[in-house]
């Protein structure tokens, strides 16, 4: 059960870390101090639907049709590897730095309102959350309850960690080489983690 918490973790804490509308909207939300703990909460129940959404599709599709395991852990390994080839490549291109701007701390449903549009308007989310995690908790059958309550605290963990620690962590991720060191790290970790499902979970 550690273990599939564990990878659930890693897994959905790499897929948090990618620099996004989201991440740089609680980024600023933080610098502000305004709203700070909805703006996280809200960020971080709305992805422990979307994984709870994907994980249990995955299970009940596993269950009426136990070879969809093998299509959805070899998906779920070349998704990976992909995203961590594009980390990778990001690293090596460089350049990217993330400056949080705007005016005014604005009202609470303000907030919530561009909140929840960054969350569910995004395409990604969805592939993060319901199909990529949804697909590799299906590599640790029996287990797909652990995975999905990891990946689940990874989000709870780095939107209040980001939001409460913004004006800790933008002076640095203001800084190219920051970025780059960060991209590295996402794509070891995905890479590992596909390694881990591609040879078994």
């Amino acid at each position: 059960m550690i273990a599939a918490t564990s990878a659930g973790f890693l897994l959905g804490f790499s897929l948090i870390l990618a620099i996004g509308a989201q991440n740089a909207f609680v980024l600023r939300q933080g610098l502000r101090r305004a709203h700070v703990f909805w703006v996280c909460l809200t960020c971080a129940v709305c992805d422990a639907v979307l994984i709870a959404a994907g994980v249990s599709g995955a299970a009940a599709i596993a269950a009426a049709a136990p070879q969809v395991l093998e299509i959805l852990r070899w998906g779920g390994v070349a998704f990976l590897v992909v995203y961590g080839g594009r980390s990778f490549f990001a690293a090596w291109q460089g350049g990217e730095t993330l400056m949080p701007a705007g005016n005014g701390n604005g009202s609470l449903a303000a907030a919530l309102a561009t909140c929840l549009a960054l969350t569910w308007l995004n395409p990604h989310v969805y592939l993060d959350t319901v199909v990529l995690i949804g697909s590799v908790s299906a590599g640790w059958p029996g287990r797909e309850l652990a995975f999905a309550l990891g990946a689940m605290s990874a989000s709870f963990v780095f939107f209040f960690g980001l939001g409460y620690g913004a004006r800790l962590l933008a002076p640095f991720f203001a800084k190219a080489a920051a970025w780059r060191l960060l991209e590295v790290i996402v794509g070891v970790t995905m890479w590992a983690i596909a390694a881990g499902l591609a040879l078994g979970g």
